[in-house]
């Protein structure tokens, strides 16, 4: 991985995380869990570059970012593209998603964990969190029934500074 200046990287972020989508990666070398989003940005606030990214707090993954600082950001090549299928289809609570990919684990100079063949990777580190509440949105009828049914929590929104970017 050759560490860049965030400001280096020129693809779309609309078109890096809604098309390629991302791996959302956290724990650690040992024990880590990742799933596929393709809800979030890249922007600048508080001063510093952020990343914002959208998880149901059902997500096994929540477990993992609760508990470590930073987590990573890994957007793969679109020959992993049944793989990130994979990923979001299914929990690391019921199965072994590395066992079941092509995606191979690595770690950024960082320790955190992500996939040694990602174009590129961001690690993040928690700034804030908040759950998305009915009472804010403005469109609460028009997103409601395509995204909250009964079954699915309102997703906490992560703020996180991006502290590090890589490509390959």
């Amino acid at each position: 991985m050759k560490n860049i200046d965030i400001t280096e990287i020129s693809r779309n972020p609309v078109e890096l995380i809604g098309k390629q989508w991302m791996l959302i990666t956290a724990g650690t070398a040992e024990n880590f869990n990742c799933m596929t989003a393709s809800w979030g940005g890249i922007g600048f606030l508080w001063n510093r570059p952020v990343a914002f990214v959208f998880v149901r707090p059902n997500r096994h993954t929540v477990n993992f970012i609760e508990a470590q600082p930073a987590f990573t950001l890994s957007f793969m090549p679109e020959q992993y593209r049944q793989d990130l299928i994979f990923c979001g289809r299914h929990s690391g609570r019921d199965v072994d998603k590395m066992a079941h990919t092509s995606l191979r684990p690595a770690t950024t100079p960082a320790g955190l964990p992500t996939f040694a063949d990602a174009e590129l990777v961001l690690e993040c580190r928690r700034m804030f969190r908040t759950t998305l509440q009915e009472a804010d949105f403005l469109d609460w009828s028009e997103v409601s029934p395509a995204w909250y049914a009964q079954d699915n929590p309102l997703h906490y929104l992560y703020i996180c500074e991006i502290s590090a970017a890589y490509t390959a």
